[in-house]
């Protein structure tokens, strides 16, 4: 029995350092998108929508090869104070800018562009609640969206590997994986992690926000986010496993 505060390796929702947020998919929450799906992470919630179009952009035409690209928006009240929507201010912050790059190039890295054809498949991230995480869970939403869409229109053999991303981070001292919004807040070192079931990295963006950190810090971090990314493919094969081809 334990008499006060939880112990320094119990974080306040009650999960151990190397553990995620609860996480679940929900497939076909949109009636007219070639796939879709729901990811709720813990209390951040993403809906990923793909959409494929027989076009691509102007540097592609005629060369045979395909595209996949991203957006991403956050609702006005998926965080705890109104944000305005972008489209009213008249132009995407820089920070959305770089999260649909960094959505798109995630999932152009597991599709075989050469072998998809003058097409381009765009995934919509639309944030419907916030609360840490948005970008990593777009990454892993997003790949089940542009999966489900290949699979159901026979195009599978395309997928060349699976995508997801993750956050950890060192909060008081203690590596956490799956950072939620408090912890973010509070985190001295911030990494998001996005990685392939090949074991490659597409992308790692750490940020010391205080001391700096040592290359130990960094083993240990990107070991904690490897661990969290195979539970998120195993997560996903689950899904993608009931798409009706």
């Amino acid at each position: 029995m334990t008499i006060g505060n939880r112990p320094p390796a119990v974080r306040q929702s009650g999960r151990q350092p190397g553990d995620l947020r609860p996480v679940s998919f929900t497939l076909g929450v949109q009636k007219w998108a070639e796939g879709s799906c729901r990811i709720k992470l813990g209390d951040t919630e993403v809906l990923c929508a793909a959409t494929i179009e027989d076009r691509v952009p102007p540097h592609l035409r005629g060369k045979g090869s395909g595209w996949v690209t991203a957006e991403y928006a956050m609702l006005p009240r998926a965080t705890a104070e109104r944000t305005q929507r972008e489209a009213t201010a008249g132009r995407i912050g820089g920070r959305t800018h770089e999260i649909q790059r960094l959505v798109g190039r995630s999932l152009r890295g597991v599709v075989d562009l050469g072998r998809l054809g003058e097409r381009t498949v765009t995934v919509d991230c639309d944030v419907l609640q916030a609360d840490g995480g948005t970008r990593t869970a777009s990454i892993t939403g997003g790949y089940v969206a542009l999966a489900a869409a290949l699979i159901t229109y026979g195009m599978e053999r395309l997928l060349v590997g699976k995508v997801a991303a993750v956050s950890v981070g060192i909060v008081d001292s203690l590596p956490l994986l799956d950072l939620d919004y408090e912890e973010d807040r509070r985190a001295a070192v911030d990494f998001n992690v996005v990685g392939t079931d090949a074991g490659t990295f597409v992308e790692v963006q750490g940020t010391a926000e205080g001391k700096a950190f040592s290359r130990r810090d960094l083993d240990v971090l990107l070991d904690l986010a490897g661990s969290g990314l195979d539970r998120l493919f195993a997560a996903q094969a689950a899904v993608l496993a009931t798409v009706k081809r």
